[in-house]
């Protein structure tokens, strides 16, 4: 039921809305929503010594006190 409310919402506010560039970005978040490809993802992804490798250098970079 909360999903419903929410939506009834949204819906509300929308209909009164003239801001035309927030309503641009609501169109382009609605445009980006495609179908997600996990294969192309993970294609994409770091491998398990990359991930490790970034992970080291932002703890690296915390200011850690001595």
């Amino acid at each position: 039921m909360q999903v419903d409310f929410k939506k009834f919402e949204l819906l509300d506010w929308l209909k009164d809305l003239e801001d035309e560039n927030v309503l641009n970005e609501i169109k382009a978040i609605k445009d980006r929503n495609e179908e997600f490809d996990f294969d192309k993802e993970w294609e994409n992804g770091l491998t398990g010594e990359e991930f490790k490798a970034e992970m080291r250098k932002r703890i690296n970079k915390y200011p850690w006190k001595k």
